[in-house]
């Protein structure tokens, strides 16, 4: 077994459900993303900056938030030092219990001084971007339903236009930070697409899930299951009792994008089957 075809059983998996177009779209990208974007996070060190947390009325979206926890702790048993970058209310609620920089919402006039400030003072070694609103081309943020949300937003795209180290992007829709990468592809759907670009795009089905997939590529890779302790249902819990909601409900339930939280249970349990198998096989490296 190849890391190639781990990485290409890790991508079909998580777009298996097609729920927003994603298993159509992924023959826009070259196979195997998941392993290089993995490659990125094996042996990483310093600071790594990981931005999420998508508006949805006055809150934010369990859908993001989720996968950036599972994120964080998986880079601090690596020694690195993760920072979630995110506006209120999540920074808000969460910087209790984790390194956090806020960001400004609604004054994109600042956007591009904040983020380059940002960066001059973490000097980041990766960034990554996981469900956050990326910029259309007329300058706005518009979600799923095609509402332009830029009174609500706060800017990450310029955090990735302005690095210089590698950056990552999750997505699930066609609007969110990254999906710049297959602008032509996203025409055909009913989106309002984001034009911001990144070295390497991840696309699940929900993007919390392309968080696991990418923890269980560097699980392969690195010979130890990142995904082992991972609670998702008690992180879904920690953040509901701070106001998410779900993205497409709108509903502060224990669900992401619509999706009971056993869904979630069983992709998960399906990618330590994955992690466990290619851990008793000899990988060869093509």
């Amino acid at each position: 077994m190849s890391y190639l075809r781990i990485s290409q059983q890790i991508e079909d998996l998580l777009t298996a459900r097609n729920l927003r177009h994603m298993q159509t779209l992924q023959a826009a990208l070259s196979p195997g993303y998941y392993y290089r974007a993995a490659q990125m996070l094996h042996n990483i060190s310093g600071h790594v900056l990981i931005g999420t947390g998508f508006p949805v009325n006055h809150t934010y979206e369990t859908d993001g938030p989720v996968g950036a926890i599972a994120l964080y702790r998986a880079l601090e048993s690596l020694g690195a030092t993760p920072i979630i970058v995110c506006g209120a209310p999540l920074a808000d609620v969460i910087n209790d219990d984790f390194r956090v920089h806020k960001i400004t919402v609604g004054e994109p006039q600042i956007s591009v001084r904040e983020a380059q400030l940002a960066i001059n003072e973490y000097q980041p070694n990766l960034v990554i971007s996981i469900e956050r609103p990326g910029m259309a081309a007329d300058g706005n943020y518009y979600n799923m339903r095609g509402e332009n949300i830029s009174a609500r937003c706060a800017s990450f795209d310029y955090f990735l236009n302005l690095a210089n180290c590698p950056t990552i992007a999750i997505g699930d829709g066609g609007n969110e930070i990254g999906m710049g990468n297959i602008t032509d592809s996203l025409k055909d759907l009913d989106i309002i697409s984001s034009a911001t670009r990144c070295d390497e795009l991840l696309i699940a089905d929900v993007s919390n899930w392309g968080a696991h997939g990418l923890l269980a590529m560097l699980s392969v890779i690195s010979g130890t299951d990142m995904l082992a302790e991972w609670d998702n249902l008690a992180i879904l819990g920690y953040l509901s009792e701070r106001g998410s909601v779900d993205g497409v409900t709108r509903q502060n339930t224990l669900t992401e994008d619509g999706l009971n939280a056993d869904i979630s249970e069983q992709l998960i349990d399906e990618l330590k089957k994955i992690i466990q198998k290619s851990l008793q096989q000899e990988i060869i490296l093509n």
